[in-house]
């Protein structure tokens, strides 16, 4: 007679593995199976209508009496994404860093005065590659310290720390996945942004810099990551990151497009806004980036066999194209990066991620046709 105690203990611990599923682990590329044990686990809420934009949106005091700094505590998600960072730890969003795409669209208009529709596209966007849309939860990153580093996290509970389509190689300040550590700010990569910073900017950090850091960081991921990959949303979000501190960080009362390199190590290291910070004087978006673009021609593309084997994709959608493929960006988000995540999904997933997708499409479809990867229905 066979024993049926290795089987019982296997069927008790893989039913307390998707018991503690967390709310807000993500979702995104799990297999079929995983899926039909992890989703009926879930409460399915269905994602809400966007909050509208903030009534006021000129410059005022966001380093107040109401959102201090304050560190985050061990259970604290804190990422790759320096700006959220900084919002989590003023309140601007959820301390803990566990958001609804509701809670991170009020806090990016709220905190940094970001216009409304690229904060749906943020927010939206994350949701799909990198959050739980049944739940409707995103984590902004890993579990945090206190004393250091966050320590990395399983990827299904990482978000925005997972490797992918927003988070990718060649950041300003964080690592390349492929070394282990994508998530904690990089005192060297820091360096190279003091450095171009007094080179080309006269000791501050301006578009000039931004598009010749962008160039060298690319640079160094060809030289020394087997896996480097610079295409789809992480193409378009390693341009957009090198105007976002210019446009956010710097204060509105000034406004001048000349960012303090001090400054920039307390969002970049720490998120934290300096003392008597105030937001941008408008709604900002990425103001600034055809002159990131400009500086160097860099084609969408990836290390094909090893370090120093970059090859551009002729079919990725680029900068550099005739005219700027806007849909071809979102073509390529929602056919390749998001249908590669959930290539069959059903049911409950499957309403959960047309309700994301119509949502996403509210804010970068533009002009372009709506595509319906999963059907109308």
């Amino acid at each position: 007679m066979v024993s049926l105690i290795p089987f019982v203990t296997l069927a008790l611990a893989f039913a307390s593995s998707v018991a503690a599923f967390p709310a807000y682990g993500s979702l995104a590329g799990l297999s079929r199976e995983a899926l039909a044990e992890i989703v009926p686990t879930l409460e399915y809420r269905r994602a809400a209508d966007p909050p509208p934009p903030i009534a006021y949106n000129g410059t005022k005091l966001v380093n107040d009496a109401q959102h201090p700094y304050r560190p985050p505590g061990p259970n604290d998600m804190r990422g790759p994404c320096p700006g959220l960072n900084t919002l989590a730890n003023h309140g601007y969003i959820p301390h803990s860093g566990i958001a609804t795409p509701e809670q991170l669209i009020e806090g990016v208009q709220e905190g940094f005065n970001m216009e409304y529709f690229t904060a749906l596209i943020l927010a939206y966007g994350g949701m799909l590659v990198d959050g739980n849309v049944v739940t409707n939860l995103l984590s902004i990153g890993g579990k945090s310290s206190q004393t250091g580093p966050a320590p990395p996290a399983p990827a299904t509970a990482a978000g925005l720390d997972t490797h992918g389509p927003f988070e990718g190689d060649a950041s300003t300040t964080r690592g390349d996945a492929y070394f282990g550590d994508n998530h904690s700010f990089n005192e060297t990569l820091f360096q190279e942004f003091v450095d171009l910073s007094n080179q080309y900017g006269a000791g501050k950090y301006n578009a000039t810099v931004g598009g010749e850091l962008r160039y060298r960081r690319v640079q160094d991921s060809i030289a020394t990551n087997p896996e480097f990959s610079f295409m789809g949303a992480r193409y378009v979000a390693a341009y957009a990151e090198m105007v976002f501190p210019i446009n956010f960080w710097i204060d509105g009362r000034r406004g001048d497009g000349q960012l303090d390199v001090e400054v920039a190590r307390g969002f970049y290291r720490d998120g934290r806004m300096p003392k008597d910070f105030h937001r941008a004087s408008k709604p900002m978006s990425a103001e600034g980036i055809e002159a990131i673009i400009a500086a160097h021609e860099i084609l969408p593309g990836r290390n094909v066999n090893g370090t120093n084997t970059y090859t551009p994709d002729p079919n990725a959608p680029s900068f550099f194209s005739n005219t700027t493929d806007s849909c071809g960006f979102y073509n390529d988000f929602v056919n390749i990066t998001v249908v590669g995540l959930y290539p069959s999904p059903t049911r409950v997933l499957k309403d959960a991620l047309n309700r994301n997708l119509d949502l996403f499409y509210l804010a970068a479809g533009g002009d372009c046709p709506q595509v319906f990867p999963y059907g109308q229905d």
